[in-house]
């Protein structure tokens, strides 16, 4: 359950939560989904209940036995905000984050309201970063909420990119990936999109990640933008934790 990631802009996946269930457009030809039902047919242990939410609990402290420091991408088969995961096992989770403080973890979620319920009771330690997926302008709310938490790094997964999204909203994101979708009935991403996402990242200085052009075949699609690629990265910042409200949840 851990193991190298071909994601181009993390090194290594953690999961010790698998399974979904889709809530936007954006999910709608989830490659976690297919993997998750590859597993189950080969009898994988971990996907016995195919792509259902289920806590890997003996997976939670994996991360404190790697020495070597590791950029982590944390459930890149789940969604850590998902509702179907309990409070305290969401903490178990930041407090191994916390302990493995020579990792650097990057979380992505598509729960952004339960994220910003919870988010001001949660440790935030600096190699935590927090980030929403937003695949086109009626799930910039998404971003709103990622505002709410202190984390050091505040970034958007923009992908799959399904439709232009003017004026994205900025000011409190420190990074932008953008992406077109892959895979089987994957819908395509226009050009003039993401240059204008690219455009609206160099306005605001927010460093921009162009991940991929998608497509039913991605490696021929390629990951050149205007002849070049784009793999710039975030600086995580110190932000103060400040509550806004009493929140009545038991962590």
């Amino acid at each position: 359950m851990a193991q190298q990631s071909s994601i181009e802009w993390t090194e290594s996946t953690w999961n010790p939560v698998t399974g979904c269930n889709k809530v936007s457009p954006g999910c709608k030809h989830c490659y976690a989904e297919r993997l998750a039902e590859r597993l189950e047919a080969i009898g994988s242990y971990r996907y016995r209940n195919g792509f259902k939410v289920t806590l890997q609990e003996d997976l939670v402290e994996l991360p404190l036995s790697w020495k070597t420091p590791k950029v982590i991408f944390v459930n890149s088969m789940s969604d850590l905000f998902h509702k179907d995961i309990p409070n305290d096992f969401i903490a178990k989770i930041f407090d191994t984050m916390a302990k493995a403080h020579w990792h650097t973890f990057q979380i992505l979620t598509k729960r952004s309201e339960r994220l910003a319920k919870i988010g001001q009771i949660l440790p935030w330690p600096k190699n935590v970063w927090m980030g929403v997926s937003v695949e086109s302008a009626d799930y910039t709310y998404r971003i709103h909420d990622l505002a709410k938490v202190p984390a050091a790094v505040r970034f958007l997964s923009v992908e799959p990119l399904l439709a232009p999204i003017p004026r994205l909203p900025l000011r409190a994101i420190d990074w932008v990936i953008v992406g077109g979708e892959s895979g089987p009935g994957a819908r395509k991403m226009h050009p003039d999109w993401a240059r204008q996402i690219r455009k609206r990242c160099r306005e605001m200085n927010v460093p921009f990640f162009f991940k991929q052009w998608g497509e039913t075949n991605k490696k021929a699609a390629g990951r050149m933008l205007d002849g070049r690629t784009y793999d710039e990265m975030p600086r995580p910042k110190i932000r103060q934790k400040v509550l806004q409200e009493p929140l009545m949840l038991t962590l």
